[in-house]
Formats: structure tokens, C-alpha cells, sequence
């Protein structure tokens, strides 16, 4: 099984996303569950936010009060069978705040990290505050954490990226037990997207794959990490979960049929259609 559906066990398991809703679709929660589900997973949620968006951008964003994003983590983690979880956008300091103290209680459920701080555009998605409870609070709690360039840079507090090596020391030194993606997406090769990972320990590795030219592109990143929460949902270990998702991401850009005016989302489900 190299990319998780089929699985008979799958469908006794759970992942739970922790991030914003998406009207279009393409991103946020609707993207985790579908990844979730291509998995063969049960998909729970914790609507941290409602955004108003589509393929074009984002008209509005309205955040959860944090003690009902709390309420709905509890009543997941409370009944139903989660082996792995991620956040996505939690959109204020106090939802960060929430989320790192549940999981001082909850740390044997590995959670996967997409910190959306940066929008496509370059603005800050979070203020002072929310960052700084983002790198003092919750990324300690990381199991794998997945930034992009602009989202690495935020969270080291440069304007400029260094080399490749000082980047990822400097995250692992935020995400101490967590192994840290450096995802390539936004990086200026034309032909290969190059995800540097640093795992806990030490050691390093390159996941390259052909670039896609394609709009299909919205909620990559997080699909790629609702995909990798999804393989350590299953068991897998963190270097596999990685791998196996720069994969599964991979397919779905390449499989995608371009919707909306703008950038559309990835095709979560080709490996289903393929296997049909």
C-alpha cells in the first residue's frame, strides 16, 4: 500500500485537523479531510476559523473563540480512535495558546504542525503575539513541523533566509522533538521543488520531485501536511510519513484539473481514481 487507501485498519482509525474552514474548498479543513479520506481514514475536525474565500483570494476571516476550539478537540480526543492530529490556521494568539496546553495532556497523539503565519502574497497572517506563542508554546510540542520559505523566515525572525543548514538548526532548535520540513514550493528552481528535512537527531535528507506547471495549486500545503499526519495516523514512521507524502502530493498536482478563475485546488483523490 504505498499511499494508505484500501487499508482495512484505516477505517478503524481517525486524524483530526485543527485549522480554518474553506469556502472554495481547496484549502484549510476541507483539504485535510480530503486527504484524510484518501487515506482511508475517519476525518475529525476543530474549526479553528471561517474564511471567506475562493480560487481568486481571501474576502474575510472570522476566528473561534478558544475555549469552543478547545470543546470541539476535547470531544474528539474524548470518544473517537486518533492516532495522529495537525494544525493548520489557528488564527489568534489564544487559540495557539489553547491547542499548546491541550497538548501537554494529549503529547502521545503526534501532532504535525503547518504553521500558516505568511499568506501567498507575503502578509502575516498572525499578529506579535500569536507568533510568539506559536514558537514558545506550541512548536515544542511538534512531531514533524512543515514551513515554507516565508513561514521559516517569519518564524526566525529574518527578512532573508540563510544557508539550507543554518535554517533547519535554527528550527529544530524552536521544534526540539519535532522533525522540520523546509518545504521548496516557494524556492526559484523552475524544473525540481526540493523539500529539505531535518530530522530529530540530526540527520538530514532532499525529497526532490519535478516541478508541475499547473494552477491546480491552492492547499498544498495543506494537503502535504494532512498527508503526512495521515501516514503517522497508520503507523508509519516519520521519515515514511514524509516521503510517502511529498508522493501523494506530487500525484495530486500532477493529476489535477484546473476549476475557478484563480488557483484552483490539487486533485486529493487521484490515487482512489487510479485504483479504480
Amino acid at each position: 500500500m504505498t499511499h494508505g487507501p484500501f487499508d482495512p485498519e484505516a477505517a478503524r482509525l481517525a486524524a483530526l485537523t485543527i485549522a480554518g474552514s474553506d469556502s472554495g474548498g481547496g484549502a484549510g479543513l476541507q483539504a485535510d479531510l480530503r486527504t484524510f479520506f484518501a487515506h482511508g481514514l475517519l476525518g475529525c475536525t476543530a474549526v479553528t476559523a471561517v474564511t471567506v474565500q475562493n480560487t481568486v483570494g481571501v474576502r474575510s476571516v472570522t476566528p473561534m473563540d478558544a475555549a469552543l476550539v478547545v470543546a470541539q478537540i476535547e470531544a474528539v480526543l474524548d470518544d473517537l480512535p486518533v492516532r495522529a492530529a495537525k494544525t493548520g490556521m489557528l488564527a489568534t494568539a489564544a487559540n495557539v495558546r489553547a491547542v499548546a496546553a491541550l497538548w501537554e495532556r494529549h503529547d502521545d497523539v503526534p501532532l504535525v504542525i503547518d504553521p500558516v503565519l505568511v499568506s501567498t502574497s507575503g502578509a502575516r497572517l498572525v499578529d506579535d503575539a500569536a507568533l510568539e506563542a506559536f514558537k514558545a508554546e506550541l512548536l515544542p510540542f511538534a512531531a514533524v513541523v512543515t514551513p515554507n520559505i516565508p513561514e521559516a523566515a517569519a518564524l526566525l525572525g529574518v527578512d532573508t533566509l540563510g544557508p539550507v543548514e543554518e535554517t533547519l538548526e535554527g528550527l529544530a532548535a524552536l521544534a526540539p522533538r519535532a522533525a522540520v520540513v523546509l518545504k521548496g514550493g516557494h524556492a526559484e528552481d523552475p524544473d525540481v521543488a526540493v523539500d529539505h528535512v531535518r530530522f530529530r537527531g540530526g540527520d538530514t535528507l532532499a525529497l526532490s520531485a519535478p516541478r508541475v506547471s499547473t494552477t491546480a495549486t491552492h492547499g498544498t500545503g495543506c494537503t502535504f501536511a494532512a498527508a503526512i499526519t495521515a501516514r503517522l495516523a497508520l503507523g508509519r514512521t516519520v521519515d515514511d510519513a514524509i516521503s510517502g507524502a511529498k508522493r501523494y502530493l506530487n500525484g495530486a498536482l500532477r493529476n489535477a484539473t484546473p476549476i475557478g478563475a484563480g488557483h484552483g485546488p490539487v486533485d486529493h483523490l487521484w490515487f482512489l481514481r487510479r485504483e479504480r
